[in-house]
């Protein structure tokens, strides 16, 4: 499947990822972008303040000026996080105020000079979000011009949390909740009226147990299992594709969009797989049943075509085709996807053993792989240990997914 659809980012010395931001219906709200470099041969968990700062204006420079923040955060809002002496510096920032959320990390201390630095940025039109909260009096000012204030829910207990959401829902801000892992957690803090929340919690299960399947997601299993199977011929493919006219119009919308952008018109199934190949046509058939699940977020979907994609370009660092390393970062969800336990959904499709134990246990090379993509969605890159590539092929990868991913779902 290797369509990919470059980026300018190999000069950068970097690496993006980006953390969902929701509302309380579950619709992706924003972003928060994380970034990961090498300065000056430190790294981002140095204690040195200048770190910090170039950090900053590297996310300014490559997302909103070289790359463009479209490709990395769509039409949604981007949440970056601001020193504090950027924050006094006072130099124009190089983005619409209607395009971020300013974070104010929470080592800055609500002095004379930061008031004033964001005072100014609020008269121009910026939101300001406060991050990893804790109440301290000394913060009233910076709460007074706050539109958003994070709360990281780990650092606080269930009754520390709640006095937090009491005293903060008699101002005038909306409360975000950071390190949302689950299920209960999520339905805990929007209880207690937080308005909006960060974490990977929609990438979990809430696993339906002893229930089987619905028959409409019994039947993409079904597809999804006969095109996995080794002995599926190029007929049998075409025949089972053609005789779904949703799946049949919806495949060749995909293959002709620029997204893929063929060399040639794609007007059937059969020139599909002529083009295109046998691999490419059953991984994008498996990409739409999977997608006409509607999962409880969109999001999820999205998060899927990222860690499918990124699989795949990293595929030859692991020794994995690209249709094998795509079909790993596809079905890696399906858990989430269809409600029941993987080891159980597996069951019904032909994979191979390395596949299997990729997907239920990250174990082998193929796991590996897929363990490093995880690590790299939640910008943990330190804990990659040996690095098997550089910042900039991790940067690269994840930059070219997510752009890729945009452009699928808006066919999709």
């Amino acid at each position: 499947m290797d369509i990919r659809s470059p980026l300018n980012t190999t000069n950068h010395n970097s690496a993006f990822a980006r953390q969902p931001i929701f509302d309380r219906n579950l619709n992706t709200y924003a972003y928060e972008l994380l970034y990961r470099g090498e300065i000056m041969g430190m790294s981002n968990t140095s204690l040195h303040a200048e770190v910090g700062d170039l950090a900053t204006n590297q996310v300014i420079n490559n997302a909103f000026m070289d790359i463009g923040i479209e490709k990395v955060v769509g039409n949604h809002l981007a949440f970056i996080n601001m020193t504090r002496s950027l924050l006094i510096k006072g130099d124009p920032l190089p983005f619409a105020h209607d395009k971020v959320v300013l974070e104010i990390l929470e080592d800055i201390a609500a002095d004379a000079e930061v008031i004033d630095a964001v005072e100014k940025l609020v008269s121009q039109g910026y939101k300001i979000a406060l991050d990893d909260f804790i109440f301290d009096k000394s913060l009233w000012p910076l709460i007074n011009l706050a539109d958003i204030i994070k709360i990281d829910i780990l650092l606080l207990s269930s009754e520390q949390l709640k006095q937090h959401v009491d005293l903060l829902k008699k101002e005038n801000v909306k409360l975000l909740a950071e390190k949302v892992e689950t299920q209960q957690q999520f339905d805990q803090c929007k209880a207690l009226g937080f308005d909006y929340f960060q974490g990977f919690f929609f990438s979990k299960p809430l696993l339906i147990k002893n229930t089987p399947l619905p028959s409409s997601h019994l039947s993409i299993l079904n597809l999804i299992a006969k095109l996995q199977e080794s002995t599926t011929e190029f007929d049998e493919i075409e025949e089972l594709i053609s005789h779904d006219v949703s799946l049949s119009y919806k495949l060749l919308k995909l293959l002709n969009s620029a997204a893929i952008s063929p060399m040639h018109k794609i007007e059937s199934i059969k020139r599909g797989l002529v083009v295109l190949g046998f691999d490419a046509i059953k991984s994008w058939t498996m990409l739409i049943a999977l997608h006409s699940i509607n999962p409880t977020t969109p999001e999820l979907m999205t998060f899927t075509l990222i860690r499918a994609k990124m699989c795949e370009l990293l595929a030859g660092d692991f020794n994995s085709t690209s249709d094998t390393a795509f079909t790993i970062g596809l079905f890696s969800t399906i858990e989430a996807m269809l409600q029941h336990p993987i080891d159980e959904l597996l069951e019904a499709l032909p994979l191979t053993e390395a596949v299997k134990q990729a997907l239920l246990s990250q174990q082998g090379e193929l796991g590996e792989m897929l363990k490093i993509v995880m690590l790299c969605e939640r910008g943990l890159w330190d804990n990659i240990a040996p690095p098997p590539l550089s910042i900039t092929d991790f940067g690269e990868a994840y930059l070219n997914a997510t752009q890729w991913a945009i452009d699928i779902q808006k066919t999709l």
